[in-house]
């Protein structure tokens, strides 16, 4: 249903100012739905890209930390041998 309001004021000068305001209950169509659901769908998709990437990243740290952890271990047991060794010759 449309509604058409016309307001007419008259000041003490004598001029007129005419006003119409029009009022719809119909709803309005657009395409702000169809434009909020693309732009959601953007961003997860956004979101999914970035996490992905990030979880690579922290596999490949944790592999260089593991790596490295048994760089670090076989260090130490090539020290241990070799004290090992030299406790051998002081006491032969």
């Amino acid at each position: 249903m449309t509604e058409e309001r016309t307001t007419v004021t008259k000041t003490p000068e004598g001029d007129t100012h005419t006003t119409t305001t029009i009022r719809t209950d119909e709803p309005r169509k657009g395409g702000s739905g169809v434009f909020m659901l693309v732009l959601l769908a953007v961003i997860a998709a956004a979101a999914i890209y970035f996490f992905t990437q990030m979880s690579g990243a922290e596999v490949a740290k944790d592999t260089a930390i593991a790596d490295a952890a048994n760089e670090v271990g076989e260090a130490a047991g090539q020290v241990g041998d070799a004290a090992q060794d030299a406790v051998e010759n002081v006491t032969n």
